[in-house]
């Protein structure tokens, strides 16, 4: 079990949790819905040496601060622009699991400058893109924790973070073919996001590499040996 330093960084409206390690370009790690950066610990420890990893509690979640507002993938981008400009990196690569990703596709149409490649694993950039039988059930699970959220903070955050599931991201199909940014889609042979969806993202980003990792699952794609291989390959080179 690898144990890291939670430092904080301020973004004016919000006080932004991460985990930093090791030297060299840095590479910014960006967890799923209602997830934390404690998920990148291998990746930290582990699989990416080579490079200064950043894993990064969206706001609202892990440690990082709230404020009570509504969330948006667009909201948890400007976060990160901010993240950076805060930490005074100019430059940084991005790897983005599942809600993650869908901040890695944001942050490749606004900042292209900043995040010449991102890897986007699992993204879905409009609700229909979840399976039927994974939507039927993030919206049950929406309408209790709804039904809930006048119990407390606590609940009204989850409720607020799990309901940003059935909203589209922000992006339309020409903001997807206007991405610059250099961009690797990976994909779970048994995922949540459905397989076409996955492949119409990847014919509309220009130049998008593309691959489906087997024996997978939704969950389990971040962590398997192939994906980690793949991300290590892409990012490689400069």
């Amino acid at each position: 079990m690898h144990r890291w330093k939670t430092e904080f960084a301020e973004l004016g409206d919000v006080r932004i949790a991460y985990r930093e390690a090791g030297v060299g370009p840095a590479l910014l790690l960006l967890h799923g819905n209602s997830g934390n950066k404690s998920m990148f610990a291998e990746h930290q420890a582990v699989h990416f040496p080579a490079f200064r990893t950043l894993a990064v509690d969206s706001r609202g979640h892990g440690e990082s601060g709230w404020g009570g507002g509504e969330f948006s993938i667009a909201q948890y981008a400007g976060d990160m622009i901010a993240f950076c400009r805060a930490k005074g990196i100019r430059r940084a690569y991005v790897i983005g699991y599942s809600d993650g990703g869908n901040i890695a596709l944001h942050l490749a149409c606004r900042a292209p400058e900043t995040f010449p490649k991102i890897v986007a694993v699992s993204p879905n950039y409009r609700v229909d893109g979840t399976t039927d039988d994974m939507l039927r059930m993030i919206r049950a699970v929406g309408a209790l924790l709804s039904a809930l959220a006048g119990l407390g903070p606590r609940l009204r955050n989850a409720s607020k973070r799990w309901n940003l599931m059935l909203r589209d991201i922000g992006l339309t199909a020409d903001d997807l073919r206007g991405v610059r940014t250099n961009v690797r889609i990976l994909y779970a042979e048994h995922d949540m996001i459905k397989e076409d969806h996955i492949r119409e993202i990847a014919r509309l980003i220009p130049n998008a590499g593309l691959r489906k990792i087997a024996r997978s699952s939704h969950l389990s794609i971040i962590s398997k040996p192939e994906a980690i291989a793949d991300m290590r390959e892409f990012l490689a080179g400069g």
